[in-house]
């Protein structure tokens, strides 16, 4: 007899998150359905379970299926960094651009407290907190006069962009100590990864909230994290790299070229349309690609338009377009990175923080009477900073400000680079951000030109034009 379709949830308020787990993983040798596996089960039986096969067999899989949603508060976002590095998790933080910070909002690390430049560190967070503070009145109440209601545009409406462009420029004095609020849905296998890491790191604060969240999972998920602990490998090769590449001598300075494409697939349109042919036909890739590289121009646009002429608004394009990859070396301020590193299916290779390659200044500091209280907060963060790094390298860092510049190194393919653009690029991105994949996508259309006119922005503005109208200095 032919079983009825079924589709269904399983009551996580009846069901544990390893049990679920198990009832998932027994499907590929049970011919029972989920719900009654899952009646079988007690925790302590899938407690077993996942002893035996997870722990012991390394059937690591089971795991993606017990899923966490872990609340995380009053953590630097310094820490925030750490926490968000896993790939496959999900993650919602407190924003820079939607919510107002007070004075006493930082954290101290432990590895400065008791010592000369605690003082000195607390004597700057309090000075860019006070500026921040100051400037956001000062901020607003220029916008007020420059930019007025818009065709249509509520007066609710109005006041909330004021605030928000505020917050905008505004957030360039907020230090990497700065207290947020990040909620985490991760899977256990993805959660064990994350928590290595975490216990792994050299500074303290990282490691204290690595084992809060061990402590926490492991009510919900007592086998599978259970295990989870520092790394040997991750802490060794951080010294052991380090001790090599310092012996390397950089000439990097700040004014070099902020966006450089470091390398691409040259035949990477090709290499997509081929995959496509293959999808769809039956031919072999090789086959597809000698048909695809001997097409005449007006051939390939015409099967260009096909892939990408027709997405939607809200469509995302298929699978081969991550056939083509390009990379760049780029130097975003931090807040820009802030927003850049939640791109977390393409890679990215960061920096540690520091102010060697200088800050950005919003013109409209300059414009509403602020530029010398913020070049005076920023050369007193820098100033502090060089004070830690001499007790403690990696803790001089919770003291930089947004305004600092960070270079990261990125390597995307072109489904991921095309979301990235359309998303950062909006009117309604931070125009940081904005002036970064305006400048990427500029750099993907010269390298295809083929799919240039599918990389294109939306809007008339361009990473030049954002530079002029919202930066004062990049340096």
């Amino acid at each position: 007899m032919i079983q009825p379709r079924r589709i269904y949830l399983l009551d996580t308020k009846k069901l544990g998150p390893e049990t679920i787990a198990v009832a998932f993983a027994k499907t590929s040798r049970s011919p029972k359905s989920f719900d009654e596996i899952a009646a079988e089960l007690s925790d302590e039986r899938s407690a077993d379970f996942h002893e035996k096969w997870v722990v012991g067999y390394g059937h690591s899989s089971v795991a993606e299926h017990a899923v966490l949603h872990i609340a995380v508060e009053n953590i630097s976002r310094l820490a925030v960094e750490c926490l968000e590095s896993n790939r496959l998790a999900s993650y919602t933080e407190k924003s820079s651009r939607y919510q107002v910070w007070d004075e006493n909002n930082f954290f101290i690390p432990e590895e400065i407290q008791g010592s000369i430049v605690e003082n000195k560190y607390s004597e700057t967070c309090k000075l860019l907190f006070k500026e921040y503070q100051t400037a956001f009145g000062k901020v607003k109440k220029y916008l007020s006069e420059i930019k007025h209601r818009q065709k249509n545009e509520s007066e609710r409406a109005y006041t909330i962009r004021i605030r928000t462009c505020s917050a905008d420029v505004c957030r360039y004095y907020l230090p990497t100590s700065s207290l947020a609020n990040v909620g985490v849905s991760i899977n256990a296998r993805a959660l064990e990864h994350t928590l290595r890491k975490m216990l792994s790191h050299p500074l303290s604060e990282i490691r204290k909230i690595g084992k809060e969240i061990r402590t926490v999972s492991l009510k919900k998920i007592p086998t599978l994290v259970k295990y989870a602990d520092s790394n040997d490998y991750l802490i060794q090769i951080e010294g052991e790299i380090t001790n090599r590449s310092s012996k390397v001598i950089s000439r990097v300075n700040s004014d070099d070229g902020w966006c450089e494409c470091a390398d691409y697939d040259e035949d990477g349109e090709f290499q997509i349309l081929a995959a496509l042919f293959y999808r769809f036909s039956n031919l072999s890739f090789k086959e597809a690609y000698e048909h695809i590289s001997q097409l005449p121009q007006q051939k390939l646009e015409s099967i260009t338009e096909s892939l990408l002429g027709k997405l939607g608004k809200h469509d995302i394009p298929v699978r081969e377009m991550e056939y083509a990859q390009i990379s760049f070396d780029l130097i975003v301020d931090q807040g820009a990175y802030f927003e850049l590193k939640r791109h977390r299916m393409m890679a990215q290779t960061a920096k540690p923080f520091s102010p060697q390659l200088g800050y950005a200044t919003p013109k409209t500091m300059s414009e509403a009477g602020l530029l010398d209280n913020f070049i005076t907060a920023m050369e007193k963060a820098r100033e502090t900073f060089y004070a830690i790094h001499e007790i403690h390298p990696h803790a001089a860092a919770y003291i930089l400000p947004n305004a600092y510049n960070r270079r990261v190194f990125l390597k995307m393919n072109l489904r991921t680079a095309l979301h990235l653009i359309k998303l950062r690029s909006a009117p309604n991105a931070h125009f940081a951000i904005r002036r970064a994949a305006q400048r990427v996508a500029e750099e993907i259309r010269s390298k295809y030109p083929l799919f240039a006119p599918y990389f294109k922005i939306d809007t008339d503005e361009t990473w030049r034009g954002l530079e002029n109208d919202f930066f004062l200095i990049i340096s």
